[in-house]
């Protein structure tokens, strides 16, 4: 199976590129020319790199058609962070990157098409998400990736093409970004430092990352033409509180994380959980791994490479 990856240096694309090489795929991947390789640098070999810029339509086109893939999957994004304020990069970069891409891919084709979503497409609601809600997304993140999404959708109808979305929530685990809250708050813990955080009341779905790669493999076994899209949650809605005091209590080494001390970047509502049931009754998936079990996973593996976050 030969396969395309962007966004393979990012948390979730790094994971899901360690696990087609373990499923020994023909994988190949796209990369800038500053981009941080650090989480694939021991992949070095086993995965077919190409320096490409989503934004530029005749690069792409060309990487494209010399790989061939059959499968491909989008993951790569801009605007998630808060030092990614410029509206045209985000734009440029998530909508018509997405666009120069499956149209490179049209015309070579392809068995499926995987463009990863948000649960910030949704903005803000009161009750669970589901894949049906009306979008009301806040911020040029947010609105890009519905936008993508919607382009997705739309392609799919009027081609006849097997193109899904999967909307992602919260994942952590091994290879989390730093700036992220689980492996900052492990970091700091376990270097002994007391996490300066904003308010424990926010809440989030965190998902384990094997649960989200299990779902990423499951929708190629049954690609649609419809253009479908999925959340990919727990369907359990936990308070950043709560979050912190279980990795408090797995480390345990009596320090306290310090509220109040950060800003929140953004509004936050009282609920953002994902309603998983489409995903259930579709692709027969479900998470498995508790958030227990996914943090203490997640905190030996931060305890053995530690020396990867500066």
């Amino acid at each position: 199976m030969k396969v395309l990856v962007t966004g393979a240096t990012g948390f979730v694309g790094s994971c899901l590129t360690r696990r087609l090489v373990e499923m020994q795929c023909d994988v190949h991947i796209f990369t800038r020319n500053m981009s941080n390789k650090w989480r694939i640098a021991d992949l070095s070999g086993r995965v077919t790199g190409h320096e490409v810029d989503l934004r530029d339509a005749d690069m792409v086109e060309k990487a494209v058609a010399q790989i061939g893939p059959t499968i491909i999957y989008h993951l790569a994004t801009c605007g998630g962070f808060a030092y990614q304020k410029d509206t045209s990069v985000i734009i440029e970069s998530n909508l018509m990157g997405t666009v120069n891409l499956l149209r490179a891919c049209e015309k070579i084709g392809f068995d499926c098409f995987i463009n990863t979503g948000s649960s910030s497409e949704y903005g803000m609601k009161s009750e669970p998400m589901s894949e049906g809600d009306i979008l009301e997304p806040v911020g040029d993140y947010g609105v890009s990736k519905a936008a993508t999404t919607l382009f997705c959708r739309s392609r799919a109808l009027e081609k006849a093409l097997p193109i899904i979305t999967l909307r992602l929530f919260s994942p952590y685990g091994p290879r989390d970004d730093p700036q992220r809250l689980i492996p900052y708050v492990i970091k700091s813990l376990l270097r002994g430092e007391s996490p300066k955080l904003s308010a424990p009341k926010s809440v989030r779905d965190f998902i384990y990352i094997d649960d989200v790669l299990e779902v990423f493999l499951k929708v190629i076994k049954a690609p649609s033409s419809e253009g479908k899209i999925f959340n990919v949650g727990t369907g359990v809605q936990i308070s950043i509180g709560e979050v912190v005091s279980m990795i408090t209590a797995i480390i345990g080494n009596g320090i306290e994380p310090r509220w109040g001390k950060v800003n929140s970047q953004r509004p936050e509502p009282g609920s953002w959980v994902a309603d998983i049931r489409k995903a259930k009754t579709e692709l027969g998936w479900f998470p498995s791994t508790s958030l227990w079990a996914g943090l203490n996973k997640t905190v030996d593996w931060f305890r053995e490479n530690l020396e990867l976050y500066p």
